[in-house]
């Protein structure tokens, strides 16, 4: 698997990180519920992805709930001084393998305790509050009481910083008054483009923006151009489209996630590609 340098760094909280990451989702069974259908197999792919220079992991005691921390727990720990764990609160699961709002802030301790015995930990590094809008877009509204009851455990040591998921611009400016944000974690892909002023905004206060869904989710992307875009230039539709995320932005720190050893390989190989400026213009317009 290659290196990660060409991806370039960028600092999250006050750690520089490598930008191509990986998110520990798909290390949970089907739907992100229950243990893996293969152990040793979701354990041979998180040890590849650190092995291959991935230092900033993202995960979620509610994947499960609790197997990715485990795993991960079980596979990494003691943890190399340079790997950023970065995980989410502000829901559960049901017992029908539903998500569900969990942001009081009774919840939102129990969810970082939570997280930290199953990680293994004394403190998280970067804990992001989860707000439940829609899968796939955020809903305005104050985050000022779930946002205050994390920087609460800011204060008391439990956490040493924190970010937001699905938000938008107006909450993370809220969230800001309150306490220092040091990454936003929202929906946006090659043709999903509708934080773009979101990520210039955060861009020039040196703040991470950290894309979900950098493949599509649910539903891989697809586009003739970025078919061709990618015969062009010798790699996968998928590769491509990471590639332009690196591109697009300095502060963009990518996730994507897998639990199969060569999609694994792909994703990473992505950090060593170049896109030409034709290629770039030509991925620009799809949207």
């Amino acid at each position: 698997m290659s290196s990660q340098a060409n991806a370039g760094t960028f600092i999250l909280g006050d750690r520089v990180v490598n930008r191509m990451g990986y998110g520990a989702m798909q290390l949970a069974g089907p739907g992100v519920f229950g243990p893996p259908r293969d152990h040793e197999a979701a354990i041979a792919v998180l040890r590849a992805a650190v092995e291959a220079g991935v230092n900033h992991i993202d995960t979620s005691d509610f994947y499960g709930p609790h197997v990715t921390n485990q795993i991960i727990r079980e596979t990494l720990h003691p943890y190399g001084d340079d790997l950023m764990i970065v995980t989410k609160v502000g829901a559960v699961r049901g017992e029908d393998a539903s998500w569900q709002p969990a942001q009081s802030a009774e919840d939102l301790t129990r969810a970082v305790h939570d997280n930290l015995r199953n990680l293994g930990l004394d403190r998280l590094e970067v804990v992001n509050l989860r707000l439940m809008g829609d899968i796939f877009a955020p809903k305005e509204g104050s985050l000022a009481e779930p946002f205050s009851a994390l920087a609460a455990l800011r204060e008391q040591g439990l956490i040493r910083h924190i970010g937001l998921s699905n938000a938008t611009a107006a909450q993370v400016a809220e969230a800001q008054t309150i306490a220092p944000v040091v990454c936003v974690q929202n929906h946006y892909n090659l043709v999903h483009r509708k934080d773009d002023a979101l990520i210039d905004a955060l861009a020039s206060q040196g703040v991470a923006y950290v894309p979900f869904f950098p493949l599509g989710g649910f539903s891989p992307i697809q586009s003739d151009v970025l078919s061709r875009v990618a015969a062009d230039i010798g790699a996968t539709p998928l590769q491509v489209a990471l590639v332009w995320l690196l591109a697009r932005s300095p502060n963009l720190l990518l996730i994507p996630g897998t639990s199969n050893l060569l999609h694994l390989s792909e994703n990473l190989a992505a950090a060593e590609l170049e896109l030409p400026d034709d290629a770039r213009a030509r991925l620009d317009a799809i949207a």
